[in-house]
């Protein structure tokens, strides 16, 4: 999506040890307008799979997975990477690894929020290694649901994450895919 490409270009920012910042537009300080936009993009890529959910990890992934359940019309759940109090014993959980925060998590999601019947569209802002998909396709499989893919904001292609994913057979549509990045530069995949 040139218009993601472009305000990765114009305002991202690319940090030693594979790190790209777009906490600017994207993460931190949400461009609704381009969030928006990436909404209807992945609702495009999905439209023919009879999505009845969508779902994410709190918190970055959560502005993109928002406007894209908006645009099915469907309801957004978010795994929680901390257990609350008002959150009940009856979870699905599943470890995952943050690259972009070197930690691992037990992610959580309410066994009330999925079900068997459900046709689940996974959604995040970032896909490098593929823990965090994994984790959540873990998750929705133990709840029966069915996954009909990923949308992903954008996709860092040369840690192969998506690639593997994408050989087991998942559909993953990432709007912007970086082919390489050094310390101090980035080029997408065409």
């Amino acid at each position: 999506m040139k218009l993601l490409e472009d305000m990765i270009l114009r305002y991202g920012e690319v940090r030693p040890g594979n790190v790209l910042k777009v906490d600017s537009f994207l993460n931190h300080r949400i461009d609704v307008k381009l969030v928006e936009k990436l909404g209807e993009e992945l609702y495009e890529a999905f439209k023919n799979d009879k999505i009845t959910k969508v779902l994410t990890i709190e918190s970055s992934g959560i502005a993109i997975a928002m406007m894209t359940a908006l645009k099915f019309g469907v309801p957004m759940v978010f795994a929680k990477k901390r257990k609350t109090i008002n959150l009940s014993d009856d979870v699905y959980t599943a470890p995952v690894h943050s690259y972009t925060n070197n930690r691992d998590y037990e992610v959580m999601v309410s066994k009330d929020y999925i079900g068997k019947d459900d046709v689940i569209l996974i959604v995040d802002d970032f896909l490098a290694n593929g823990c965090a998909l994994r984790g959540l396709i873990d998750i929705a499989h133990r709840a029966g649901a069915t996954v009909a893919g990923a949308g992903i904001a954008i996709e860092k292609g040369f840690q192969g994450g998506g690639d593997v994913l994408r050989a087991e057979g998942l559909k993953i549509v990432s709007l912007a895919i970086i082919e390489r990045m050094s310390d101090d530069s980035l080029e997408f995949r065409r």
